[in-house]
């Protein structure tokens, strides 16, 4: 038993010893392996697109609405009843064309009593003229009672109290001639206001008759038969009459960044919902000073005249309105992707490399401050591949067949908002066929694959 014990305290240290350095062997395993793992950089791959040579267009985009080019809404004069609707939405009519009727009988008995009231007008302008005719009689037979009544008086046979009654007579005499004189003129000046109200009575008579002002295409009917309109403040629309649907408008709101390239007779395209595949045609023929302001933004009205032959296209419909304002041939154009994207490295390494290939830093917005962070944040600090204050330069990444990238600095022109026309290389070389740096791929982005723009 003693020997046992023994043997056991004496290997008891040796297996302590043993754990110990199994321990420590594999601390210095982990450690041994942690730091490649800690040394190693994050990998980067750069994707990039092809230089293009071609045509490019630039273009102003607007949205619009197509009108007709005469639009005519029709209403009635009178109030009353909707007697008769003679044409439907899409008739045909030409001017003069009856379309609708108002019930005209209240404006028949109007007329009638008018008439009757001139009637009674001319009858009075009869009785005046005959009673001027008496009063005429009675003042020659006092004319003739006083002058003699005077002679008697002169020859001391009269008395002066017959003189002075004869005087009298003749003076009420004359009075009645010329009332009987204005009498007439009063009956005339009735007949004048009855014809006037005869012609009222007669022109609401004609107004229930409802024509069309002009040669057109019903487009909208607000009425139906039996429907009371009242005319009282204003005419009550019936109809709406579009002139000729074969020649039409869009009115297009143009944003007022875009109205100063934007001249009279330039030539347009546009579609509509209704024809996706197809593309229609049309004119600038007028740039509106009218501003309209919604929610700050102003835009103004360009007036686009267009044939619709076909009668496809309908007052109402959506237009997208393509403008062109410049077009170059056999550009050299690069996409727009180009000109977006950051290199994800740190700010002095975009230092430099703009130094090592010539391009002016603080020109392009990197100046000598260090500044925190790199990859998205960091480049968007540096602001590489943006513009300057001149809008008219920028610096792309030239990707190499073996995998690194260059700064190219460059000059814009315009640009279809797909690809922008370079007009001049002044750092570097760029050539149609080269690529440009578009995305990058880095081996420590969250999700597998994730690109940075």
């Amino acid at each position: 038993m003693s020997e046992s014990s023994e043997a056991s305290n004496e290997t008891s240290p040796f297996r302590r010893r043993k754990a110990w350095l199994i321990a420590g062997g594999i601390v210095i395993l982990i450690a041994a392996l942690s730091v490649p793992l800690l040394r190693r950089k994050e990998s980067v791959q750069y994707l990039g697109n092809k230089v293009l040579q071609g045509e490019i267009r630039d273009a102003v985009e607007a949205t619009g609405i197509v009108n007709a080019v005469v639009s005519v809404q029709v209403g009635s004069q009178v109030s009353g009843r909707v007697g008769k609707l003679n044409v439907d939405f899409n008739s045909r009519v030409r001017e003069g064309d009856v379309i609708a009727v108002i019930d005209p009988q209240l404006f028949q008995g109007a007329l009638q009593q008018a008439q009757a009231d001139i009637e009674n007008a001319k009858a009075n302008v009869i009785a005046a003229k005959a009673s001027l005719t008496k009063a005429n009689a009675n003042l020659i037979q006092t004319k003739a009672d006083f002058d003699r009544a005077r002679s008697l008086a002169e020859k001391k046979v009269g008395t002066e109290q017959a003189l002075d009654l004869a005087k009298a007579n003749y003076d009420a005499a004359r009075a009645n001639v010329d009332a009987a004189v204005a009498g007439i003129g009063q009956a005339n000046a009735q007949v004048s206001q009855k014809e006037a109200a005869v012609a009222v009575a007669r022109t609401n008579l004609a107004y229930t008759v409802i024509r069309s002002p002009i040669d057109g295409t019903v487009v909208a009917r607000s009425v139906d038969v039996g429907q009371t309109v009242a005319a009282s403040l204003q005419a009550p629309t019936i109809f709406t009459i579009a002139q000729d649907l074969a020649k039409m408008l869009v009115y297009a709101k143009v944003d007022e960044s875009d109205v100063g390239r934007i001249r009279p007779g330039q030539t347009v395209t546009f579609k509509v919902d209704a024809f996706p595949k197809q593309l229609f045609t049309g004119t600038v023929s007028q740039l509106r000073m009218n501003a309209t302001t919604v929610q700050n933004v102003v835009t103004y009205d360009a007036i686009i005249t267009f044939a619709n032959p076909e009668l496809k296209l309908f007052p109402g419909m959506t237009a997208y309105v393509t403008i062109p304002v410049a077009t170059v041939e056999n550009a050299v154009k690069l996409p727009n992707a180009a000109l977006r994207f950051q290199p994800p490295l740190p700010p002095a390494d975009v230092r430099a490399l703009y130094a090592q290939y010539g391009i002016d830093a603080s020109k392009m917005g990197l100046d000598s401050a260090p500044v925190e962070g790199s990859g998205a944040a960091a480049a968007a600090n540096r602001g590489s591949g943006s513009k300057t204050a001149q809008h008219d330069s920028a610096v792309v990444w030239k990707l190499h067949a073996d995998g690194t990238i260059e700064p190219v600095e460059i000059a814009l022109g315009i640009t279809d908002h797909a690809y922008t026309e370079v007009t001049k290389v002044f750092v570097g070389t760029l050539k149609p066929g080269d690529d440009v740096v578009t995305t990058s791929v880095s081996s420590k982005s969250g999700p597998p694959g994730g690109i940075r723009r």
